[in-house]
């Protein structure tokens, strides 16, 4: 079984290097940084394993979670989480590239309604320049492909309205320019909390930091010991790393950013 994160009032935080370098970038001593995150951009994580993993991926793309650049979003039935990055996060992690270069929105002539929606352009094109290439990536999302209908009550009354019904414009810009950004820069294993959702919807299957350690030749070696440099590890008769689990789609948030 993975570690239970301890109760939010006393959370120990695990010894780990990795929260050492958060604390330092921020200026904040390592426990605080786990208790804190704890109960804001991580309290949907559950274990321990389930932190570390997403500050792993903070720290890969230099995201702030204090700021909730990136945060956890819930699998509701089996308990784990999915690194979700904000409008603000992608803009971030894109501008900060050492190869951009900028760029540009293409919006078409033809407006369509959307049901429920407002008036928005058919499609959005996004055009990333990078230094390093002679052509610009360009990038086009229509709205028939990424708009998000109101759901419906068992007594088949709608939803409330959501971003796609409030913000229909504003939205399609924002999944235009998130394809864009993973493409021209080959962003990975992050998502918006419009794609989360649909993500987890068609059944996909979101990888869990393993529990209760890594598999190694040399036996499991668990998660803090890997990331403090530590060699402390298990006999090879403890279980093996377990399976991935499949999730269903949580409530996504407004998605609105900028």
């Amino acid at each position: 079984m993975a570690e239970k994160k301890p109760e939010m009032g006393v959370a120990e935080a695990p010894k780990s290097s990795l929260l050492a370098k958060f604390g330092a970038r921020y200026s904040v001593e390592p426990e605080k940084v786990f208790g804190t995150l704890c109960k804001t951009a991580f309290r949907e994580a559950d274990t321990v394993e389930q932190v570390i993993a997403l500050l792993v991926v903070a720290d890969q793309y230099g995201l702030n979670p204090f700021t909730k650049e990136i945060y956890a979003f819930p699998d509701k039935k089996t308990g784990g989480v999915i690194p979700v990055v904000g409008v603000d996060g992608w803009n971030r992690i894109a501008q900060q590239h050492e190869q951009y270069d900028g760029i540009e929105f293409n919006y078409s002539d033809d407006m369509v309604i959307p049901e429920d929606g407002k008036e928005c352009p058919e499609w959005v094109e996004v055009v990333i320049y990078r230094k390093d290439r002679s052509h610009p990536v360009v990038i086009r999302e229509y709205l028939d492909e990424c708009y998000s209908p109101l759901g419906k009550y068992q007594d088949g009354n709608k939803h409330k309205p959501g971003p796609w019904q409030t913000h229909t414009k504003r939205m399609l810009r924002h999944k235009a320019l998130i394809q864009g950004y993973r493409t021209a820069f080959g962003f990975h294993g992050i998502y918006d909390p419009d794609e989360a959702a649909r993500f987890i919807d068609v059944d996909s299957t979101i990888v869990e930091p393993p529990s209760p350690g890594r598999q190694t030749r040399r036996g499991t070696e668990t998660i803090e010991g890997a990331l403090s440099g530590t060699a402390t590890q298990e006999p090879e008769n403890k279980p093996e790393v377990e399976g991935n689990d499949t999730t269903e789609a949580p409530e996504p948030s407004d998605g609105l950013g900028i």
